[in-house]
């Protein structure tokens, strides 16, 4: 019988060798996925808070992919890009480390009903502090009530004692809420430009080419900027309506920032739809009504940067 030849021996080496290579290209391709919350912004790096690493920097690029593995956060293809990457946000991040120790993203996962609340305290609109202001408001006006009807002094305040443990109640879920989110760290603002529609209308009127376009250029002059864009409609119709065209308005102003004002997506925070929210004037008035039908853009800077 013939002895295996060299040529043998190397054949039969290599199946162990190859499989011991592949196991470590999987352990190599796992340590390079996190999961965390997103607590940071800085131009085209987000921070993302682990349990087991503290806070990792990502580098976003061009190719970087948003993803809602949920898909149930109904929304445009360009909001899937990583203008959606928002502080606050629970994210699965998939990709390759730099020679700056920074993980440079391939794939951003999520859950789209995260990035539903990350949004909403990110615009400021959380649907616990609507329920909140909205029992407040019930609040005075029963107080009032109390002065004008006296005889029901009794009734009134036992409500009244009723609506203050609703409203501190939902204060305690507001604090919960909002938890994750004390950690985040505060912007200077180096620029703002308020877009005004008219009633109904989406498009970005060409009197604000000009100020949007000096917005943009003296964005690119900060370090580590990141753009804020708030969309809001006057309280006129329907509040689906007014929650569609604040999100409309938003939308329209971030492609013109993209395409002509060259801003790239990753230093842009998703746009808030904030509908009748935060209005500024009077919707009695016409002029009120003109006043709350805007889009307000803003240049910023995280303090840290900034040193401040």
């Amino acid at each position: 019988m013939k002895k295996p030849g060299v040529a043998g021996i190397t054949v039969l080496g290599t199946a162990p060798l190859a499989a011991l290579l592949l196991l470590c290209g999987t352990a190599v391709a796992q340590s390079n996925q996190i999961q965390g919350v997103i607590n940071g912004r800085n131009g085209a790096t987000m921070t993302v808070q682990t349990q087991d690493m503290g806070n990792v920097v990502v580098l976003l690029t061009a190719d970087t992919v948003a993803e809602d593995v949920s898909g149930v956060f109904h929304a445009r293809k360009k909001q899937m890009s990583v203008t959606v990457l928002v502080p606050g946000l629970q994210v699965q991040v998939q990709g390759n480390y730099n020679a700056q120790n920074q993980l440079v993203a391939n794939t951003v996962k999520f859950n789209g009903k995260n990035l539903q609340a990350a949004t909403d305290i990110q615009a400021g609109v959380a649907p616990v502090e609507q329920q909140t202001q909205q029992q407040q408001q019930e609040l005075a006006q029963q107080q009032a009530k109390l002065q004008q009807q006296q005889a029901q002094l009794t009734a009134e305040q036992q409500q009244q004692a009723a609506d203050e443990a609703k409203i501190a109640a939902n204060k305690a879920a507001i604090a919960a809420v909002n938890k994750r989110f004390g950690e985040l760290g505060e912007y200077n603002i180096w620029d703002e430009v308020t877009v005004y529609f008219a009633n109904g209308k989406v498009t970005v009127d060409p009197q604000y080419t000009a100020p949007l376009l000096k917005l943009c250029e003296k964005a690119l002059t900060v370090t580590g900027y990141v753009i804020q864009i708030k969309g809001y409609a006057s309280a006129v119709g329907s509040a689906a309506l007014n929650q569609k065209l604040s999100q409309e308005r938003a939308a329209n102003v971030t492609e013109f920032l993209e395409q002509e004002g060259q801003v790239p997506l990753t230093n842009i925070l998703a746009p808030g739809a904030m509908g009748t929210s935060r209005q500024v004037a009077p919707d009695t008035t016409s002029e009120g009504q003109a006043e709350n039908r805007r889009v307000v853009v803003r240049v910023l800077q995280n303090k840290g940067i900034a040193g401040a």
